[in-house]
């Protein structure tokens, strides 16, 4: 190793390899508010002329009461990202807030462009994710209290209790993806084969197609 670190060149490469690791690049000017009509496809979103950047690009009011939890999961996500600010174009970072009904859950899902921190307004949760080594780290966590999914791991949140409850959720991107696992895998369209889910899961036919009519994508 000491003849390693006293290479410049190979001190850059680890340097910048480290910063590869980043959920978000770092921005090289002061602002770029995404347009997002732009038929121009980056990574990312291109700017808008700066004469056309208002206030409300950097203004937005949608997590800050409860929303509707009357759906089949008892959960439902307000995302404060750079679709709704876009204002947030380039500095890599964005919220939601989650509600959960009584007994609700926001089930398990991934990030895959971000490490999620949770702060919990009111109410009590118990969470979890699951390392590659399949250990599952879990929590029960409460009002004023935080919890940290690392970036890209299977997580989850339940409300077990009689009462509502709900989170801000902070992320390292702009716009850090949602994929949940169970809608990923039976209802994806083209849906996956039937003989894939059948041996992933150990499962016959039959309960691959009635899970696939529950989470197929609505038309």
């Amino acid at each position: 190793m000491a003849a390693i670190t006293k290479s410049p060149f190979l001190l850059l490469i680890i340097t910048l390899a480290a910063t590869t690791l980043a959920a978000d690049p770092d921005l090289l000017q002061d602002i770029c508010v995404a347009d997002l009509n732009s038929t121009l496809k980056v990574n990312g979103f291109p700017c808008k002329p700066s004469a056309a950047v208002t206030p409300d690009d950097f203004f937005f009011k949608g997590i800050a009461a409860p929303a509707a939890t009357n759906n089949t999961l008892g959960s439902i996500v307000t995302a404060a990202n750079v679709e709704k600010i876009p204002g947030l174009n380039t500095l890599g970072v964005s919220m939601s807030r989650i509600d959960y009904a009584p007994k609700g859950l926001n089930p398990p899902h991934t990030h895959p462009r971000a490490t999620e921190l949770v702060f919990v307004l009111y109410g009590t949760l118990d969470v979890g994710f699951i390392t590659t080594a399949n250990k599952l780290v879990t929590k029960r966590i409460t009002q004023g209290e935080n919890f940290v999914f690392p970036r890209g791991l299977v997580h989850f949140q339940k409300n077990n209790e009689d009462k509502p409850a709900a989170v801000i959720a902070a992320f390292n991107s702009q716009l850090p993806g949602t994929q949940a696992i169970a809608a990923a895998l039976f209802g994806s369209s083209p849906a996956v084969p039937d003989n894939v889910l059948t041996k992933a899961f150990q499962i016959g036919t039959k309960e691959v197609e009635k899970i696939k009519s529950r989470l197929a994508p609505k038309s």
